[in-house]
């Protein structure tokens, strides 16, 4: 390994559990090493079964540990959902240095005192998103370390989470033996890999359609203003084929991903394929404009219900149009249909890294860019994702249960990280 730093996300869907290694080095991000499994116990973005999705977090860690050698100790986790809201926050204090040159801990201390707000009992504050800072009047400074100044100001942005729904998640990270380096919003992380600079001052919608469901946020003047989930995705196609073609789920997933096709016109009727009717030992022939017509028909749905959350959200119209993401814009014709629909210039999101190359990645490498770039802002080191591996050692991955504290915990040492905290605050 060089001297970079590694780290590690752990991307939770509904079809899919993906884990990605990524070392940052000079500012730049190399993908080494990789891992999914299939994600058991999630239904439509939301956990339903604790020891299912410990197992899936496990096999996708695993996988990715063999893949470099290493064990695998802190993940970032990307966190998605309606239950997510965002609300602005200001936050002020006096330079503390004696010379006047704003410090990380400057930075820390404006960025806590933003969080001084009123909040419902049942929702967490998970993270604090600067938009610019303000130096004695100063405005639209990006990172003010270094600079000179009595009075520092933050202009930012609070991302607030149902309590009970993020203690299932972080329950579900800590029984597969891992710790929590931070979270992150999901939509902020595909962003940072999927749109532009210029795409996102100017207005842009970025979609995400996975399997469970769909993720519909809108960036204006370079910052996140509205995130939405519609509640369909490429499982409900699945669940289509399934019923027209009489066929189980499980081959109406492989003939999706063999032979789909998202748009009629160009489907081929030429190509043909084998389908097993449930409860026939008999083989059915069928072809790709048969199946066509049925996938055309599901995500026209999905892409009407994403223009109208758009509209829900207070946006007649996005000057950038649209940038599509996620697992389901792997079917070809899907980018066409959606041209016709959307009646804007539309495109496909694809990671540029070797090896994940796709679309459902995304957010999994967009997790490791936004996170240590929000951190060098906010000036918190991500604790090390790895250490080596012993060959004649078995990578420990049992599940473990949440520990019982003790009554001496008074003396065990204060850790200053906030998802520390918010560990203890669930599991003591």
């Amino acid at each position: 390994m060089n001297d970079g730093e590694i780290l590690v996300s752990l991307d939770i869907g509904t079809s899919t559990v993906k884990v990605v290694i990524g070392e940052v080095l000079h500012n730049s991000l190399n993908v080494i090493g990789m891992g999914t499994a299939p994600s058991k116990g999630i239904r439509k973005g939301a956990i339903v079964d604790i020891d299912k999705t410990v197992q899936s977090i496990t096999q996708a860690v695993e996988q990715a540990e063999r893949m470099v050698g290493m064990s695998i100790n802190s993940v970032i986790v990307g966190i998605d959902g309606n239950h997510i809201k965002l609300q602005p926050c200001h936050g002020v204090v006096a330079v503390q240095s004696e010379n006047r040159e704003i410090t990380n801990e400057d930075v820390g201390r404006v960025i806590d005192g933003a969080q001084v707000v009123s909040i419902p009992p049942e929702r967490e504050i998970i993270d604090v998103i600067p938009r610019h800072f303000i130096v004695d009047g100063l405005d639209e400074i990006n990172d003010p370390r270094g600079m000179i100044g009595v009075r520092l100001e933050m202009e930012g942005t609070i991302i607030t989470c149902s309590k009970t729904i993020l203690h299932n998640l972080l329950k579900c990270v800590e029984r597969a033996g891992l710790e929590v380096a931070d979270i992150c919003l999901q939509p902020l992380a595909s962003g940072e890999i999927a749109l532009s600079n210029d795409e996102k001052k100017l207005g842009i919608a970025l979609v995400d359609i996975g399997g469970g469901c769909s993720t519909v946020s809108i960036f204006e003047n370079d910052h996140l203003v509205a995130t939405s989930i519609v509640p369909l995705g490429g499982d409900n196609i699945t669940k289509d084929l399934s019923i027209g073609l009489r066929t189980s789920t499980e081959e109406a997933e492989q003939i999706k991903v063999n032979y789909g096709h998202a748009y009629y016109e160009t489907a081929s009727h030429e190509e043909t394929f084998q389908v097993t009717p449930i409860g026939s030992n008999e083989k059915l022939t069928s072809n790709q404009a048969e199946i066509a017509d049925m996938i055309e028909a599901r995500l026209e749905e999905i892409f009407e219900y994403v223009d109208r959350e758009i509209y829900k959200m207070g946006y007649d119209e996005v000057p950038g149009g649209f940038v599509l993401t996620g697992g389901t814009m792997k079917l070809p014709g899907a980018i066409e249909l959606a041209q016709e629909m959307f009646n804007k210039s539309v495109r496909v999101a694809i990671p540029d890294y070797i090896g994940v190359r796709e679309p459902q990645y995304t957010s999994s490498v967009g997790i490791l860019q936004f996170a240590d770039h929000n951190a060098k802002i906010q000036g918190r080191d991500l604790s090390p994702s790895l250490t080596e591996q012993s060959e004649d050692i078995k990578p420990r991955r049992q599940p473990k249960k949440p520990s019982v504290p003790k009554d001496n915990t008074k003396n065990h040492e204060k850790k200053d990280s906030k998802i520390a905290n918010l560990f203890k605050y669930f599991f003591d």
